[in-house]
C-alpha cells in the first residue's frame, strides 16, 4: 500500500471522515448518466421491465440473489475520484459502463431466478459451486466469452452468465460474428432467446433497499481505514524477484535525449497494468504491485529510456512483464529457481 503523500491535497485531507459522513448520492453526479444510459442499453435489447435497483457501497457487486448493483461510493465524488486515481487507478467511462453491464447480468439472473431453471445449470453449471478467488483460468478458451478483464466468465457459472449478458448488451458487440465458431455462443443465444420471452414479463423478485450489502450511509470506517484495509498486501508474493539483468537489457544508461525509465513508465502505468491484467487474469493488485516495482528498480539503477525508441522500449516492458505474470499464473511463482 503506497503511502497517502502522493495524493491530491483536496482528497487528503477527507482521509479521517467517515464514509457515511461525506453525504455521497447517486442522484445527480455523474453515475446517474452511466445508469441511465444502461436503462436505455436494456430498452434497445427489448427488456422494458427490468429495472435493477443501483446505489453506493464499497465496490462493484449485486448482493447474493438480490436484483440491485452496488456502485463503488468512490465515483460519486470529484474529490474521492482524484484520491481513488491517486491510490488504484480510477476507472474511466469504458469501464464504468462495461462493470454496469455486467452487475446487471447478476441482477437480471436474480430478478427472473434463472438460477433455477435446468436449461441454466445445463449450460453454465452449478450455481451453488463455491467461488474461488484465487482460480486458475485457461487462457483463450472458446468456451467463455471475454469482457471484463481477467478470463473473469471462467472465475464461477454465474459470472459466466453476467459475462456472457454483458457481451450480449454491449452496443456495436456483433458477438454473433465475434463468437461464430465458438461453443460460448451457445450461451449467447440463450440470452438473446430469454431476453425476448421475457422482455415484456415483471420480474419475479423485485429490487428491495433492505438486501443491500453495506451501502454507504453505513460504512462507519474512515476514507483512511478503508483504503489501508482494501489492497491485499502483495509485498511477500514479489520479495524474492530479481529484476535487475532484465531492466538493464530493456533499458538504458547512456544514448541520445534520455528520460528517466521510471517517469516513463508511471506516464503508461495505467494501460500496462490495464492490458496485461486483462490477457493474463493475474489480479489487478499484483500486477499493479510488479509494475510499480519495476518503476523503483528501475530508478534506483537510474536506468533511462531514449524518446527515439520510447515505444520499443514499451513494448519489451510489457512483453517481460506479461511472461512474469504468466509464469505466475501457470506456477504459481514469477521465474524458475
Amino acid at each position: 500500500m503506497q503511502s497517502f503523500e502522493h495524493t491530491p491535497p483536496e482528497a487528503r485531507e477527507l482521509l479521517p471522515r467517515r464514509i457515511s459522513e461525506l453525504g455521497l448520492r447517486l442522484e445527480g453526479g455523474m453515475l446517474e448518466k452511466y445508469v441511465q444510459q444502461l436503462h436505455s442499453e436494456l430498452d434497445a435489447h427489448g427488456l422494458r421491465r427490468f429495472r435493477p435497483g443501483v446505489y453506493l457501497s464499497d465496490e462493484w457487486a449485486c448482493p447474493d440473489r438480490e436484483p440491485i448493483i452496488g456502485v463503488p461510493f468512490y465515483l460519486a465524488d470529484p474529490k474521492l475520484q482524484a484520491l481513488e486515481r491517486a491510490i488504484n487507478d480510477l476507472e474511466d467511462e469504458r469501464e464504468i459502463l462495461m462493470y454496469l453491464r455486467h452487475e446487471a447480468g447478476h441482477a437480471f439472473n436474480y430478478a427472473y431466478c434463472l438460477y433455477e431453471t435446468k436449461e441454466w445449470l445445463d449450460l453454465f453449471g452449478p450455481f451453488d459451486r463455491p467461488y474461488d478467488d484465487h482460480y486458475t483460468p485457461i487462457p483463450f478458451s472458446r468456451r467463455f466469452v471475454r469482457h471484463i478483464a481477467g478470463w473473469y466468465a471462467q472465475k464461477h457459472p454465474d459470472e459466466d452468465f453476467a459475462e456472457t449478458f454483458a457481451v450480449w448488451l454491449t452496443p456495436g458487440s456483433d458477438w454473433r460474428r465475434r463468437y461464430r465458431g465458438w461453443p460460448a455462443l451457445r450461451k449467447l443465444e440463450y440470452v438473446e432467446r430469454i431476453a425476448g420471452e421475457l422482455a415484456d414479463v415483471p420480474p419475479r423478485k423485485e429490487p428491495s433497499k433492505a438486501v443491500r450489502e453495506l451501502p454507504v450511509e453505513e460504512m462507519a470506517s474512515t476514507l483512511e481505514q478503508f483504503y489501508r484495509e482494501r489492497l491485499p498486501d502483495e509485498d511477500s508474493a514479489l520479495a524474492d524477484l530479481i529484476l535487475d539483468g532484465e531492466l538493464e537489457d530493456i533499458f538504458l544508461r547512456r544514448g541520445e535525449e534520455l528520460r528517466p525509465a521510471s517517469a516513463f513508465l508511471l506516464d503508461h502505468r495505467k494501460i500496462i497494468i490495464d492490458k496485461i491484467t486483462y490477457w493474463t487474469g493475474v489480479r489487478r493488485s499484483l500486477i499493479k504491485k510488479l509494475i510499480e516495482s519495476i518503476g523503483k528498480r528501475a530508478r534506483d539503477l537510474e536506468l533511462m529510456v531514449e524518446k527515439k525508441r520510447e515505444a520499443e522500449h514499451l513494448a519489451e516492458v510489457v512483453s517481460f512483464a506479461t511472461v512474469l505474470a504468466m509464469n505466475y499464473l501457470v506456477r504459481g511463482r514469477w521465474r524458475e529457481v
